[in-house]
């Protein structure tokens, strides 16, 4: 891998340890995957921010890095609390004390605490063939389908070291011939819900691994529905890049001779509902929406639902989401309805990196295929996978 005589110095340290040991790890990436060198990146997006995940011993690394900062544009994912309503969340002291060392950290090496995995959603989002450096693998997978921007699936060391240095690898998804088509998947099913376009992703995403699905027959999907479909996609198979044909920008300009078929029926998306549930009857403890963070139109699609109901005494309906479409919800009057009725809107975390076992939870309802495939093993709970209107149905009754 060719470096040129600025990357070479850091290489050596003229820069400092900590960009020198950021360089080591990109070039030996490089090293591993061929690259040829190293890009630019526009922006960064950093997975490894819970506490849950990454323990004393992640702590501990990224307050060593103190002296220090990022050269581009930074922000984090979804941390294991609210960080300011931690405390209603359930969250105990010292689960509170060390997040929030580690938020402290990230903002003394001059990151952004926008804390959400759909950055896009929050002004976060890169232009078409931008090269990008983010890790976590929903806003990776619709960087790369919805709005054509090129990113491999980061680390969250490997995406740190890039916010260091301004710079990755020039390999993988960075390259035209690697974003090529690998199974064709003809749609025969609408698709009205978000969780219907998660139900597909999570039954391809096992059948093409980490390939690039292509699908057509989608009739216009909206932002929604697209980023449920990354998010499935992402989790059952670690899919970094899909293209629908009429929709996704490089759908048009793919090469599909050769490539293999199949057809995704009525029959598959009911087999991937049945599925993704893990409990089907009985009390529900939490009803989790918002894995990805939820949008706008998300927030008001549960604020009409619950409108007027109660959230049923021993249930919890809880939503997450940004700080950004919070705030947008609560202008609209969304947010009013929700917690009129009971529910609890939730930033900066994630119903799967969130200290769940000090909850007590059992039972949760989710509408989204992610958490669904997620919540048995990172939170130990009984899952059931449905609709929005059916996951704020179960909040009303506490029960399926």
């Amino acid at each position: 891998m060719e470096l040129n005589p600025a990357e070479e110095s850091t290489l050596h340290g003229d820069n400092g340890p900590v960009k020198q040991k950021a360089i080591e790890i990109l070039v030996a990436l490089g090293e591993i995957f061929g690259a040829d060198r190293l890009i630019e990146v526009g922006s960064v997006q950093v997975s490894g921010v819970s506490y849950k995940t990454i323990g004393d011993a992640g702590l501990q690394w990224i307050e060593s890095m103190s002296s220090e900062k990022v050269v581009v544009p930074t922000t984090l994912n979804p941390t294991g609390m609210d960080l300011r309503l931690w405390k209603q969340m359930g969250v105990s002291d010292e689960f509170a004390e060390k997040q929030i060392r580690i938020i402290k950290a990230y903002i003394n090496l001059g990151a952004k605490t926008l804390c959400s995995c759909a950055p896009y959603l929050s002004g976060q989002s890169p232009k078409l063939n931008e090269h990008i450096a983010w890790s976590e693998s929903s806003a990776v997978c619709y960087a790369n389908s919805v709005l054509g921007a090129r990113t491999n699936r980061e680390g969250g060391p490997s995406a740190l070291a890039a916010a260091f240095i301004g710079k990755t690898p020039n390999y993988g998804y960075h390259l035209d011939e690697n974003r090529q088509p690998t199974l064709q998947v003809e749609v025969d099913v609408p698709l009205h819900e978000e969780s219907d376009f998660g139900a597909m992703g999570a039954s391809i995403g096992k059948k093409v691994n980490n390939g690039v699905p292509y699908f057509i027959g989608v009739q216009s999907p909206n932002a929604d529905g697209l980023k449920s479909l990354a998010a499935s996609l992402a989790a059952s198979g670690g899919v970094a890049l899909y293209h629908v044909k009429g929709v996704t920008p490089e759908a048009a300009s793919v090469e599909l001779d050769g490539v293999e078929k199949m057809v995704f029926t009525s029959e598959d998306i009911s087999s991937s509902y049945e599925e993704l549930s893990t409990f089907h009857s009985g009390e529900v403890d939490v009803i989790a929406i918002g894995c990805p963070h939820a949008s706008l139109s998300e927030m008001r699609k549960v604020a009409g639902l619950i409108k007027g109901k109660k959230v049923a005494k021993n249930t919890k309906l809880w939503v997450f989401t940004s700080v950004s479409t919070k705030l947008m919800a609560e202008r609209f009057g969304y947010l009013g309805d929700i917690v009129k009725a009971g529910g609890e809107v939730y930033t900066d975390c994630c119903m799967v990196v969130a200290p769940v076992e000090e909850f007590g939870f059992k039972t949760m309802a989710v509408n989204s295929a992610k958490a669904a495939i997620y919540g048995p093993s990172a939170s130990k709970v009984g899952t059931i996978f449905g609709t929005t209107g059916r996951c704020v149905d179960i909040a009303v009754k506490g029960y399926a």
